[in-house]
């Protein structure tokens, strides 16, 4: 039986985060050791170039949900969705960036999965057919390595802390699209705005952080 690894791509008006290319990269690792595939989630509206981005940052499938519901992220539309389609295809585990939209994701996909999330993991191996997670306790002094019993098993992957897949533009796959589960009727939030932020460069991405103080 293939084990189905699903990654979660967060994007924002066009850009996905690197961190789910990031996220890609560990799950390759875990389906290398499991026997699987590494399958992308990618839900938005006239996102089909993102799922083709996910094929040449390493998923070897792309669910594609591409609807105007999902133009902007609204958590309980993308939960719906998500559950949906867990429920459905029973995956061994859902990776996601620990981005804002990642971690909230997760924490809902856990309660509508009846499952546990393991948050802000900084490496993952397989021990016996079983995912183990490290992850930093008591403000990164202890390491604790941790397992979910439960099934999906949700993870969400400190940035930076697991290798992109080498860049292969020429890589391709399987798109299996599917649906929006509610109708824009359903969902409470309306995204009006969104506030501008200031230019620079985030701390997240930047290669070099120089800081100075006294003590």
């Amino acid at each position: 039986m293939t084990n189905k690894l699903w990654v979660y791509i967060d994007h924002f008006k066009g850009e996905v985060l690197p961190a789910s290319w990031e996220a890609i990269g560990a799950g390759k690792t875990l389906a290398n050791d499991l026997g699987g595939l590494v399958t992308a989630l990618v839900f938005g509206d006239g996102v089909n170039d993102l799922a083709q981005q996910a094929f040449h940052n390493g998923a070897d499938e792309v669910v594609l949900a591409d609807d105007p519901t999902l133009a902007d992220y609204r958590s309980e539309a993308f939960a719906a969705l998500l559950a949906k389609l867990a429920g459905d295809s029973a995956p061994e585990a859902i990776l996601f960036p620990t981005t804002t939209r990642g971690r909230e994701l997760a924490g809902m996909a856990a309660v509508d999965l009846e499952s546990g999330v393991l948050v802000d993991v900084t490496s993952l191996e397989v021990k016996d057919g079983t995912i183990l997670a490290t992850r930093p306790i008591y403000a990164g002094k202890l390491l604790a390595t941790v397992q979910c019993n439960a099934k999906p098993q949700i993870i969400t992957l400190r940035g930076r802390a697991f290798a992109k897949s080498d860049l292969d533009e020429s890589r391709t796959g399987t798109i299996n699209e599917v649906d929006a589960v509610l109708s824009e009727d359903e969902i409470a939030v309306k995204v009006m705005e969104y506030a501008q932020a200031e230019a620079g460069v985030s701390l997240t991405d930047a290669a070099v952080i120089v800081s100075g103080g006294r003590g």
